[in-house]
């Protein structure tokens, strides 16, 4: 059984010393590095961090994106006997003086120099932090080490000292503190031990058959314990190569250059990539088109045949076999041509394109967890699927519903509590139970599904029950659509703020012959109102009215993660969003007496509290 962490991936670089680990691109070419090199990577890394004072308990930062640097910084960490704490480079200053001061932080990777001199400008608000690393460049600040200065200080150290350290760990030991970035209150930061995460691992490993022949493509941020255990750990663990994207916006051209066999992402990438295939066949010759939803109507009802543990007709396997050659395949080479499945969590994927994707023979296996679980609780696999869950729970842990609907988890990957915060961790970890905060059903079978989060359900006036993300999930799969949050708790009726997709509503008002400027001009004119609308009701059509978006405003903006809206995997903030747009939200429910059918307003920016007032009719 491996003790920690870095000893198991120290194990595996021994077991494939020359063998590729990781790729990343560097001009126009990925250039490979070996497991080897990435061990004297990993063995430099820590002795300077020795050298500079980290001891064993204290904390370091890593505020960067994805990059291999990334991970021999984390690994270094934690071989010295130090505990790693990852923070998203796309915070803001506030967010990152609270979670290094918080977790009393000794040293910082960063690749950006300018936000490091911020820190340090700002020392008081962290005043323990003593040093920062830069992973790219250099600064004049006496505080703020380059790479190869850092690396430098190897030097002072002996292989014995490193070796004795490493071999020491043990698998109990806190391993690091992720701070959630959460949908309410400040970050928490959650206590994650070697055994939590190696747990998480290995019962995630029985579940996915992969191996060294394998390459994953790495786009989301490993700040996100998703990320980092099933993108990371997992993948060194299983042997497989990790091939870092250059960003999230390259991510369809790096698909085509990588190849990969596995991507783990957020359903954000599905529910685009599924908007821009539709987009391409609808605009596309009549032909082609009808070709396709042919394709997809027989694919969808072998989907069907196979979630009844049916096998297919002999027509549907005829039929199918001439689709893969004329359909199927071309939406496979775009995506490389080796995929073999995608994994999705962090955020609830729509059944539909789930759906949509497996009749084109391209599984998403969708998975549930929490940062406080390590974080994988629930997962679907190959040879056990089924559309619309999250899976069955991992074969380690305890799962049960409480009396008011609430999942409650137990087992070895349970984290350890809250880093200095006693009263929310008795809160949320009650003799060893996870409250988890999500409402969840689990069938007769053993497959997972939650309903929505707790705090999220809204009663309505009439004292109906509503779970939002479902109807949230659904309007988003429209192509016109991109975000919504849907509002009602106490209130008549259910309100909603919807982001379009501008991309494609663009081209809808070039081809409409609509006049515009930008995109306050665009959401604010008569026949983009009435196309939402008109996209929201087809959604909503089987319905009960209770449970249908009456009014809805457009924005002119998504919802942002700068501006604290979102987390880093895109769920929305309800309650900051709620407070920020609360005058739009009030004005929704204005003027009981007239139609509401359709209103909408153009939102600047709600700080501004500038607007344009749309179209009633």
């Amino acid at each position: 059984m491996n003790q920690t962490i870095p000893q198991m991936v120290f194990e595996r670089i021994e077991r494939y010393d020359q063998r590729t680990v990781m790729r990343r691109k560097i001009g126009d070419t990925y250039q490979d590095i070996s497991w080897n090199e990435f061990g004297q990577t990993i063995r430099g890394f820590a002795a300077s961090l020795i050298a500079l004072g980290l001891e064993p308990e204290q904390q370091a930062a890593i505020l960067a994106p994805n990059c291999p640097e990334w991970a021999c910084a984390d690994l270094a960490i934690m071989t010295v006997g130090g505990r790693t704490v990852p923070i998203y480079h796309t915070e803001g200053l506030k967010t990152i003086s609270h979670i290094l001061a918080d977790a009393e932080c000794q040293l910082l990777f960063t690749h950006s120099k300018l936000l490091a001199e911020e820190i340090f400008s700002a020392r008081e608000s962290c005043p323990q932090l003593q040093k920062a690393i830069l992973l790219e460049g250099s600064s004049d600040h006496q505080d703020i080490l380059s790479l190869e200065n850092f690396l430098a200080l190897a030097q002072q150290l002996n292989d014995q000292q490193l070796e004795q350290l490493l071999q020491t760990g043990k698998r109990n030991a806190l391993a690091t503190l992720v701070y959630t970035s959460g949908t309410t209150g400040a970050p928490k930061g959650a206590m994650l031990s070697h055994e939590n995460i190696l747990c998480n691992v290995e019962a995630c490993s029985e579940r996915f058959e992969i191996s060294a022949e394998d390459q994953c493509l790495s786009f989301l941020p490993l700040s996100h314990i998703f990320e980092r255990t099933a993108g990371y750990y997992l993948m060194l663990y299983r042997g497989v190569v990790i091939a870092y994207a250059e960003s999230i916006d390259t991510v369809p051209a790096n698909l085509a250059e990588i190849k990969p066999t596995v991507v783990i992402s957020v359903p954000r990438l599905y529910e685009k990539m599924y908007n821009r295939v539709l987009e391409r066949i609808t605009t596309g010759p009549w032909l082609k088109k009808q070709l396709f939803f042919l394709a997809i109507q027989v694919g969808r009802s072998k989907v069907s045949r196979e979630q009844k543990n049916l096998a297919p007709t002999f027509l549907q396997t005829i039929l199918l076999n001439l689709f893969e050659k004329l359909v199927f395949s071309k939406i496979k080479e775009r995506l490389g041509g080796r995929l073999r499945f995608f994994v999705s969590g962090g955020a609830p994927l729509v059944k539909g394109i789930a759906e949509f994707f497996l009749a084109a023979g391209i599984p998403i296996y969708e998975g549930y967890g929490l940062t406080e679980s390590s974080p994988v609780i629930a997962a679907n696999y190959p040879g056990c699927h089924r559309l619309g869950t999250v899976g069955p729970p991992l074969n380690n842990l305890q799962t049960k519903i409480s009396d008011d609907g609430e999942l409650l988890v137990k087992g070895p990957s349970i984290f350890l509590g809250y880093w200095n915060n006693p009263e929310q961790t008795a809160i949320n970890l009650k003799d060893g139970w996870l409250h988890t905060g999500d409402i969840g059903v689990i069938d007769a079978d053993g497959f997972l599904t939650i309903t929505d989060r707790k705090k999220d359900i809204i009663v309505t006036a009439g004292g109906k029950n509503i779970a939002p993300q479902g109807l949230e999930n659904e309007l988003k799969a429209d192509k016109y659509i991109s975000s919504v949050m849907v509002y009602g708790d106490r209130r008549p009726y259910l309100v909603a703020l919807v982001v379009p997709d501008f991309e494609t509503l663009q081209k809808y008002a070039v081809y409409k012959q609509i006049d515009f400027l930008d995109h306050c001009d665009l959401v604010n004119h008569p026949q983009i109102l009435d196309l939402i609308r008109r996209r929201i009701d087809k959604v909503q059509v089987a319905l009960p009215s209770y449970r249908q978006v009456k009014r809805f405003t457009l924005l002119s903006r998504d919802f942002s993660g700068e501006k604290g809206e979102v987390t880093p995997t895109l769920k929305v903030k309800r309650n900051i969003v709620g407070k920020r747009f609360a005058q739009i939200l009030e004005d929704l429910y204005r003027r009981e007496g007239e139609a509401i059918h359709q209103t909408s307003f153009c939102i600047i920016d709600p700080e501004t509290e500038v607007e344009k007032p749309g179209n009633t009719n």
